[in-house]
């Protein structure tokens, strides 16, 4: 299938900062989808390494990549939102640059979205991996709008790098430049408000884990934060806690006191991994 460069059914959006280590596997992973009607627009947000570098020697081999290079770091929400406003796709994907994608993922979750037309935002089932992709855990999520909005106080409803949105509303819903973490989650609540919620039963994404990532060196901010994204989701957007998700909150709150970053990041994925909740 020949891309079809000025009419792109997705647009890819991936900010990067100072990733060389993983650059080069998680962009060829885009780039060697089943699926090829689209665009790569990459943001670099300042890298000081040689992450730069790299993606420019990757840009002279595949036309689809837009790369766009920020005179200073200004992080990863404005870079998600200056990578949105140039998007030409029907639809947005998210990706990482430390992660790596499926190469069906594309096609599996375009028919997902076009099967499924009150759908705004989707998502699969992840692989935890560690720095070398070597998978630890496979990471499920609700499948059906009813049992993810049943579950969505209790914790994120999507793997944010495996989403896939409707660019209509992503545009017109931006992320929240005032949120430094979590921006997804604060978001998802948001377009919950205007179409419906679904995920696909199989993994389409592997997610890397290593000391640099986001869950690993910010986890303690991200859970106060998310504490502040559900509260403002009652308070704003009309949502409800049920009487089990207001005790789990309140323990939550008091286990970001008590634990320390690596033990709560721990227990988190021991729930996740055998559903305990």
């Amino acid at each position: 299938m020949k891309p079809l460069i000025n009419t792109p059914l997705i647009s890819v959006i991936m900010p990067v900062y100072n990733s060389e280590a993983y650059i080069e596997s998680s962009v060829e992973s885009i780039l060697n989808q089943s699926y090829t009607n689209f665009e790569f627009i990459i943001i670099d947000d300042a890298s000081t390494d040689k992450t730069y570098d790299r993606l420019l020697k990757l840009i002279k081999i595949d036309k689809r990549i837009v790369l766009v290079k920020n005179k200073r770091n200004e992080g990863v929400t404005k870079s998600l939102n200056k990578a949105l406003k140039i998007a030409k796709g029907k639809y947005i994907i998210r990706m990482d640059a430390d992660d790596w994608s499926y190469p069906n993922r594309f096609k599996l979750q375009v028919d997902l979205m076009e099967n499924n037309p009150d759908v705004v935002v989707s998502g699969s089932y992840v692989e935890i991996c560690n720095s070398k992709l070597k998978m630890k855990n496979l990471r499920k999520y609700h499948l059906d709008d009813t049992t993810i909005r049943k579950h969505i106080f209790r914790y994120s409803p999507f793997a944010h790098p495996a989403t896939i949105w409707k660019t209509k509303v992503l545009k017109e819903n931006l992320y929240s430049e005032v949120i430094i973490v979590s921006q997804d989650y604060e978001l998802y609540f948001r377009v919950g408000k205007i179409g419906k919620f679904m995920n696909l039963d199989k993994p389409l994404l592997k997610l890397r884990m290593h000391n640099n990532s986001v869950s690993a060196s910010k986890s303690g901010l991200q859970w106060n934060t998310t504490v502040l994204i559900r509260f403002n989701a009652i308070l704003m957007h009309g949502y409800e806690m049920s009487k089990f998700d207001k005790l789990y909150n309140f323990l939550q709150e008091i286990g970001i006191g008590l634990f320390p970053a690596k033990s709560r990041l721990f227990l988190f994925n021991l729930l996740r991994k055998y559903s305990l909740y």
